[in-house]
Parts: structure tokens; sequence; C-alpha cells
């Protein structure tokens, strides 16, 4: 989850940084040679410029973010292949299926948490470029001070507001794009802006045709925002398949949905995705084709004059950890 990634196609070697006169971010750099370890001599808790207040909770090698009381992600620096976030799990699935094993591909990340997907991309893909697009400075610093990034990764990370920064990044990723990751909150609901059809629309462009974009939907009882942002999806990229806890799908509980998006519906085909699902903790589901249309009920897509943000979750929602992850 954000509190709000690709590669920077310049003339720089992959791993150097950035030369390209083009890139605007305000850091532009891999991690150095000493970031490999987590340091238990670094804070455990800070305060962001927002004013949120930012903490690591620790158990065994897993390291969870928690902001403002919310869990945002949680990393196994040692094994970044590890995942407990449920919706983060079922991306990195996503991820796994949708290109050729261990392939390098290009990646965009809106929304940095504890770059637990950027890190997953790299322990799977070696050699693939990544940018991460996050608003907070200072969470990036923290995470990267507690659970500093692989050395030698290609994240790089620019700060700003997402949706903002679509239109400062480098011409040259238009239509090269193989994954885009949303996974946008403001402690813990989603800003209206980056949930819209206009927000979507200036997001597709950087696709290339047969990559896929990954969103995290969060809610719960009536389901109107997720139901809304499924409809939105389907405006803009045509082919969507979801994948989530039955119970939540239903609305029985809060939860995530990770819906998956795109122009190819090929690239939606995913074998084994069900299989995998299934078995994880807790169960989940595959829903494909007509059956997403129907979860929409006709919900209207959300538009900028009617986005609205996500709903809270309850508050008493991340109590407890659930064994086998949140």
């Amino acid at each position: 989850m954000q509190l709000i990634v690709p590669v920077l196609l310049n003339d720089s070697k992959q791993g150097d940084p950035c030369s390209n006169p083009a890139c605007l971010c305000l850091t532009c750099q891999v991690p150095s040679a000493s970031e490999k370890t987590p340091s238990s001599s670094s804070p455990q808790s800070v305060k962001l410029d927002s004013g949120a207040q930012a903490r690591f909770s620790r158990d065994g090698e897993e390291w969870t973010l928690i902001v403002d009381g919310t869990p945002q992600s949680a990393v196994n620096p040692l094994d970044p292949r590890e995942l407990s976030f449920g919706y983060i799990r079922h991306m990195g699935y996503v991820l796994d299926l949708a290109f050729p094993e261990s392939a390098a591909i290009t990646a965009l990340h809106l929304g940095a948490g504890a770059l637990t997907i950027p890190r997953y991309v790299d322990a799977t893909r070696p050699r693939s470029r990544q940018q991460v697009v996050e608003l907070e400075r200072s969470l990036v610093d923290f995470v990267r001070e507690v659970v500093p990034l692989p050395a030698g990764a290609s994240i790089r990370v620019r700060y700003g507001d997402a949706r903002e920064q679509l239109g400062r990044l480098p011409r040259g990723l238009l239509g090269s794009v193989d994954a885009i990751v949303v996974d946008i909150f403001s402690g813990a609901q989603t800003p209206a802006h980056v949930t819209s059809v206009e927000f979507f629309a200036e997001l597709e462009p950087f696709l290339n045709a047969d990559g896929v974009v990954l969103v995290n939907i969060a809610d719960g009882h009536d389901l109107a925002f997720a139901r809304a942002e499924v409809a939105t999806l389907l405006e803009v990229f045509g082919e969507v398949a979801l994948v989530g806890d039955p119970a939540m799908l239903k609305g029985r509980r809060f939860g995530n949905i990770a819906a998956v998006a795109s122009r190819s519906a090929d690239a939606l085909a995913l074998p084994g995705l069900e299989r995998r699902v299934a078995s994880g903790f807790p169960p989940a589901v595959v829903v494909r084709g007509a059956a997403v249309h129907e979860f929409t009920r006709g919900a209207e897509p959300a538009r900028d004059a009617s986005a609205t943000a996500s709903p809270l979750p309850g508050k008493s929602l991340f109590r407890e950890r659930r064994q086998g992850g949140w």
C-alpha cells in the first residue's frame, strides 16, 4: 500500500545513476553496496512529513510497516520472495505467470510502502528495471534505513503525487512498460483522484500491448467502491480479472481485491492462477469474464467529478495478525 515502477530509458548503463536531463526525479539512485541487511540500530518508529507515524514490527525475519495503526506492507529482506499479505501475494502470482519465468521486465510502481513488490521483482526477475513513485520521501528514507534494499537492485525512486508525476515521466516509457502496480494509499484510504477513469486513462499509454496493470482495491460491506473501480478498469482497459477472498468478494468483510487489467485478453490467461491462489491463506478465487461484469452490478465508472476515496476499515480490523499472513 502506498502512502502514494518500470524503467528510465536513458543512455546510462543499467544500475548507473540516471544521466537523462528529462528525468525530473528528486532522487535517482540505486541501492549502494551497504544496503544489504536490516539494521537493529535504526529507529523503529518515525514521524513522516505528512504527520503520520510510521513504525516497523518484526516477527522473526519479517518486518511489517505500519502507518498510523494500519499495516501497509511486509518484507523479509533475507528472502524477498516471501509475501505474507494476501493481496500482495496474489499480485506476485500474476507477475510470475504473466511473463516468461525469470525474464527481466520493466515495471512502474505507484506507491512504495516497504518496497515489497519491487524487491520481489528484483529477486524473481534479475536485471529488471523499476521505478517507484512515492509521495513521502521520509517514508522511503525510513524504509531504506531499517530494511535496506538489495545491493545492486535497479530500483529508482521519484517523489511526488502519483498522478502529477505521470506527466513528468520520460516520454520513452510510453508503450514500453510491462507491469504497472497501483497501490496508493494516504493513511488507510486510496485518494479519490487516483481512482477515476481520467487517472487510468493517463496511465494506460505507458502500458505495452501485452502489459498488465495491478490495482489494490480495498473495500467491504456493500462493495460500492470496489464495483465502481472495477467498472472504471473495464472502461479504460477492456479486460479485467479479480483475485480475492470469497467472503470479501461477497461483501461479508472488509478486505482487498487484487484487480488485473489489460488491453489484451491473452495477457490475462495466467494459467495456473486459480490453483495458486486457492492454496494460500486465506484461500482465494479468481473472477473472470462475464462474472467480472456481473460483479459490478451495473455500477458506473468513477470519474473525477464523482470519484470518492476508498472507505475506511473498521478500527478493530488490524488488531491481530492471522497465522499465515495479514
